[in-house]
């Protein structure tokens, strides 16, 4: 079944928290860094441009520069330490929009002439809380975009109605009269008290749509985030469990569809494989050339198998054990399993490993099985079970392959098998009838 969004996986959730946890933290210090510098470009200007008309004011800007920098560097400096508690950035960024915002409704646009305070809603102060909002959107958190965007609109309006609240008279949009002539528009428009309420209000309402939308953004960026380590956790699982022993469009199956890992019970042909004479080998050759002569072998095996549609579930010792059908199906299993057996034993007669000939016998059998992923403490493995698997595991001293009634019995051409004769099996109620191919006969 394909995965379900939902699904909750708690090491796949922890996973993901972390890797978006290190994001926020390297974006948060980006945003510090591009936003110190902008400050030191932005207080260069303001110093100079003010320096020589009114050193008072030039000086005051260097403080608030040199303020914002320290608040700066103190946000830096806590990121990822114990003392970064999840409300620290949501405080530093609300310092920032308070200390904007105190600026803007208490302090006049030209303090040495005698104008309403409102009229330094008309200079371009307002795109400030977008930078803010732009350092936000860094942190890779939907949350503290959504928290600047409305603390950046209260704070807009909050220092708009302080300062309205120091003016006399505000004019608004209401007051240009009903059917009003171009004059009277300009009139109220550009009289020095008009305040544009309503457009202010606007304005923050703006803000809050567009955090919203960078919000939106960012939480489809998780999601998209999220989906992508799932994947990966996917491919590192199957990789793990069936290692290179799997082609890539199998492995791509699964990851696709990550139920053909959970338990099933479902036909299937086991191929049981040994090497003939195995403990003389390795007493001949010792450890190391007998893994050499192993590892040459399981790598030919494997190959013919995986070529047949079939993956290789195990290594133990000599063995290979094989399997056809599981997980992924397919409803020519027989068919492949006997092609694999003849291509293995074939394989075996006309090529040496590591220098070595070898000998091998091999075992086919059909039936039910359960199979899925099984294991623990970190370590998993895809294994198959039932009396199908010990059946396959029986081989004969005078044959090389050993096929059982059942196999034979699913094979469009049984007409190539012969008749070795019948075995008994524990668990059944009459001796079973094993087959070969007629060059299988030693």
């Amino acid at each position: 079944m394909a995965r379900k969004k939902s699904d909750y996986n708690p090491d796949l959730s922890a996973d993901v928290g972390l890797t978006i946890k290190r994001a926020e933290h390297a974006g948060l210090k980006l945003a510090i860094i591009g936003r110190s510098v902008s400050l030191v470009l932005l207080g260069v200007w303001l110093v100079l441009s003010r320096v020589s008309n009114n050193p008072d004011i030039a000086i005051s800007f260097a403080f608030l520069v040199g303020g914002f920098l320290v608040l700066g560097l103190l946000h830096y400096r806590l990121i990822a330490t114990r003392f970064d508690f999840f409300w620290i950035k949501y405080l530093f960024i609300t310092l920032d929009i308070a200390i904007i915002s105190a600026l803007i409704g208490t302090q006049p646009l030209y303090p040495e002439m005698d104008l309403p305070a409102v009229i330094i809603f008309r200079s371009s102060l307002f795109p400030l809380y977008f930078v803010i909002l732009g350092v936000a959107a860094f942190s890779f958190s939907p949350r503290l975009v959504l928290w600047s965007g409305v603390v950046g609109a209260l704070g807009w309006l909050g220092a708009y109605l302080a300062a309205a609240k120091r003016d006399v008279l505000v004019l608004d949009w209401s007051d240009i009269p009903l059917n009003p002539t171009a004059q009277q528009v300009v009139d109220v428009i550009l009289n020095p008290r008009f305040g544009g309420t309503g457009s202010r209000f606007q304005e923050g309402v703006i803000l809050i749509v567009v955090a919203l939308l960078i919000a939106i953004v960012m939480y489809r960026a998780q999601i998209t985030l999220r989906d992508k380590i799932s994947a990966e956790r996917d491919r590192q699982s199957i990789t793990g469990i069936f290692g290179r022993f799997v082609p890539e469009p199998i492995v791509t199956a699964m990851i696709e569809d990550e139920g053909l890992l959970e338990p099933i019970e479902r036909e299937a042909t086991i191929l049981f494989a040994d090497v003939v004479g195995f403990t003389s080998l390795t007493e001949r050759l010792g450890p190391k050339k007998t893994v050499e002569v192993l590892n040459s072998y399981f790598d030919e095996m494997t190959g013919i198998v995986t070529d047949q549609n079939g993956i290789v579930a195990t290594f133990h010792g000599d063995a290979i054990l094989a399997i056809f059908n599981v997980p992924l199906e397919n409803t020519d299993h027989t068919r492949h399993a006997l092609k694999a057996a003849e291509e293995m034993l074939s394989r075996v007669q006309n090529k040496s490993f590591a220098g070595e000939e070898i000998s091998i016998r091999i075992g086919l059998n059909s039936g039910s099985v359960i199979a899925g992923n099984v294991g623990g403490g970190g370590r998993q493995s895809y294994t198959v079970y039932g009396d199908a698997v010990n059946l396959a595991a029986r081989k004969e001293k005078n044959v090389s392959l050993l096929v059982s009634e059942y196999t034979r019995s699913k094979l469009t051409d049984p007409s190539l098998l012969r008749l070795m004769g019948n075995t008994t099996v524990r668990g059944q109620s009459r001796p079973l009838d094993v087959f070969t191919l007629e060059e299988c006969i030693l």
